[in-house]
């Protein structure tokens, strides 16, 4: 009886706590207040070292937010969907200022299951994570919205998309400075980091609508037409003022599957201005003959209405 009391409370604590999240969510954003009195500088642009790393990413000051051009799912069984009329998530990469790029760097955040790779280039083996999915981190912090996007845009091919989220976070948002747990104070919450993490790689995101902007230059999915790399590029400059890396697999690169847009951030990756720079990274795309942006298989995208 006195057990039975006991779980009942428990629950109800639980269901409490929960309600109340919804109701009033916990804010994830850092605690930056010492960033006001710093000098405004962009990434990788700096003559002096950064004083705060918590106001600007350093290392790791060359900031792509990737995409995905995937036709199916592997789990439309399942209702994992993509988005119909938009690219998908990738992530949001710090890559150091000279293209090179760290990964896994705090095994304590570490909650990819299945890590790539599974050993660092020095030898250590990542620990791949066991315990509740990063969904359930999102979800303790009352943002529904938040997940309900994700899993209309960041979709994963052939396994969970919570999988995926985790080994971005897991992978890049470790070696972000503006991530790092001293960044949110000593009110910090467990896992207020990574549903930060998401939240800023959503606004990087709306910041590059790929597919509007290839389309709005008559460029659209075909599996009859095909594309030359210069005028994917040229498309996607008109509107950014850069040009991305177009990533291409297939025969010879002749199949498009993804895109990286390269920045500078003034601020922190969370809410700083990002400025578009020419990718550093040389596109995998054929430069002689066509380029094939395949249509989606129809039953494995879905129909999402938010503003993008």
């Amino acid at each position: 009886m006195v057990v039975a009391l006991l779980v009942t409370a428990a629950f109800a604590a639980q269901a409490s706590a929960s309600l109340q999240n919804l109701l009033s969510p916990p804010t994830t954003f850092p605690n930056i207040s010492a960033c006001v009195s710093q000098p405004l500088v962009y990434s990788c642009e700096n003559t002096t070292a950064i004083a705060d790393t918590c106001c600007s990413p350093t290392p790791g000051g060359l900031v792509l937010q990737t995409q995905f051009w995937d036709t199916y799912t592997g789990l439309e069984h399942e209702g994992q969907l993509l988005p119909k009329g938009s690219w998908g998530i990738h992530g949001l990469w710090p890559d150091n200022c000279d293209g090179s790029f760290d990964q896994y760097c705090d095994f304590s955040r570490q909650f990819d299951p299945d890590p790539s790779p599974a050993v660092l280039p020095d030898g250590t083996t990542i620990p791949p994570y066991k315990g509740p999915g990063v969904d359930t981190f999102i979800q303790e912090f009352g943002r529904p919205d938040l997940l309900d996007y994700m899993n209309k845009y960041w979709i994963n091919q052939g396994a969970p998309n919570r999988d995926f989220w985790a080994h971005e976070f897991s992978k890049h948002a470790t070696c972000t400075s503006t991530f790092d747990i001293a960044c949110y104070g000593p009110d910090y919450k467990k896992h207020q980091d990574v549903v930060d993490f998401y939240l800023a790689v959503v606004r990087a995101f709306q910041k590059y609508p790929t597919y509007n902007m290839l389309a709005a230059s008559g460029i659209s999915p075909s599996n009859k037409t095909t594309y030359t790399l210069d005028q994917l590029q040229t498309a996607l400059k008109a509107q950014t003022g850069s040009i991305p890396y177009l990533g291409c697999g297939g025969k010879n690169g002749t199949i498009l599957q993804e895109v990286w847009y390269f920045n500078h951030v003034l601020g922190t990756e969370q809410f700083g201005q990002l400025k578009g720079l020419d990718s550093t990274t040389e596109s995998t795309c054929s430069t002689t003959e066509g380029i094939w942006y395949y249509e989606r298989t129809p039953t494995s995208e879905r129909n999402v209405f938010d503003l993008l």
